[in-house]
């Protein structure tokens, strides 16, 4: 009989594990452990949920039922320990439980750092508990202030904006997410924010402080913005705890090879936690989306089950503010050079990265899904491109991934 999988982690990364492992006919038990119970999505967190247009059970991947028609147990619980001498979890407020095939899927925790304030006067969005202690700090003649312009930083914003509260967003990057989509749609896609009446400052939060009446966020350009809640966007750090009463290696994640083995046999690891050692021993940097965790997993489970790892694809993720859907693939900080393609009104709505003068390594688009899934197509099967047909729109991107 195949050994039982148990996975630490309820995110898209481990649901997927569990998900394929059954997919591929494998009937051993599976067991998810997570604090939070039935797993759920987390993308919506920073938009549908704080706009009021999904609740809990919307995000469950599955009907609750799936799980015991699938012989999945979930475990609502956290690990504290792994003893790995004894194959044995250690739990916060269960018995032990024993494994067998482990899988890490723990994701991280939101950067904090050490500013004065940040760790008593902010919140962060992980959870849903989280999402909907931010939805009341939203609204009609609330303030806001977030650390962060990034992604996440810029959806709460733009939602935020949308429920009538009164947004200020602090960041010392001029502008953000250049190695993401590029300078040209980083410059589009921030001038959003002024578009829609939110107030951007450029500096780095010095303090926070907060009067019992509101809080005040210093910046180093010695302004200072008094608000009612104050909302932590500066990263994430991969969890890596686990791993490490494990004795696994670890640097910056936990180390995995090409079919998401930990340096121990018997333990996988996926999604934000995780990251790639190549044959050469180099290391990637860790891509903290969505689509990566669903291909990790997917590998993962491959592995478990004993069958070739499916062929990857480029990395990919999405995000959306202000009505604009933004996509992108690969990597635009790769060395090379920027082609733009404009849209009918001349603003750049497509950006690619090409090396060697004829190797697409990465695009990005505003609001053109389509251009995003042929450059990744074209990335894929590593056809070569034409710059001068990249920004032209009247040659149709379809046809150059054929």
């Amino acid at each position: 009989m195949t050994a039982s999988t148990t996975i630490i982690g309820g995110g898209i990364g481990g649901f997927t594990v569990a998900r394929e492992l059954r997919a591929k006919g494998v009937d051993a038990p599976i067991t998810i452990i997570d604090p939070e119970g039935i797993p759920y999505d987390r993308p919506p967190l920073s938009k549908d949920v704080l706009a009021g247009s999904k609740d809990h059970d919307a995000l469950c991947f599955v009907p609750e039922d799936w799980y015991a028609e699938n012989n999945v147990t979930i475990v609502k619980d956290k690990v504290v320990r792994i003893d790995g001498k004894g194959k044995t979890l250690v739990l916060e407020n269960s018995d032990p439980l024993p494994y067998e095939n482990l899988v890490l899927a723990t994701g991280g925790f939101a950067r904090i750092g050490k500013t004065p304030g940040f760790e008593e006067h902010t919140t962060v969005l992980r959870t849903f508990d989280d999402a909907c202690t931010l939805r009341s700090a939203m609204g009609e003649g609330k303030r806001l202030g977030i650390v962060g312009a990034g992604l996440i930083g810029a959806e709460v914003a733009a939602q935020a904006q949308e429920l009538g509260t009164e947004v200020v967003l602090i960041d010392p990057a001029p502008v953000s997410l250049i190695p993401a989509v590029g300078e040209e749609l980083a410059k589009r896609l921030h001038d959003l924010h002024a578009a829609h009446n939110v107030k951007f400052v450029r500096g780095m939060t010095t303090e926070i402080t907060d009067d019992g009446d509101h809080k005040t966020i210093h910046v180093d350009n010695d302004d200072s913005y008094e608000v009612d809640h104050v909302l932590l966007c500066i990263g994430l750090i991969p969890e890596t705890a686990l791993a490490e009463s494990l004795g696994l290696d670890i640097d910056n994640g936990v180390i995995v090879d090409t079919q998401q083995r930990t340096s121990l046999p018997g333990v996988w690891a996926v999604g934000d936690c995780a990251r790639l050692r190549n044959e050469d021993g180099t290391l990637e940097r860790r891509h903290e989306h969505w689509d990566s965790a669903v291909q990790d997993a997917k590998v993962a489970a491959a592995s478990i089950a004993g069958l070739d790892a499916p062929k990857g694809s480029a990395p990919w993720f999405w995000s959306d503010r202000y009505g604009v859907h933004v996509e992108g693939v690969g990597d635009m900080s790769a060395p090379g050079e920027t082609f733009i393609r404009p849209d009918a009104d001349g603003n750049p709505a497509v950006a690619f990265r090409v090396a060697d003068g004829t190797t697409l390594v990465g695009a990005a688009s505003y609001n053109d899904s389509n251009a995003v899934r042929a450059a990744r197509r074209i990335i894929d099967r590593e056809i070569p491109v034409t710059p001068s047909n990249l920004i032209d729109p009247s040659i149709q991107l379809k046809k150059l991934a054929r």
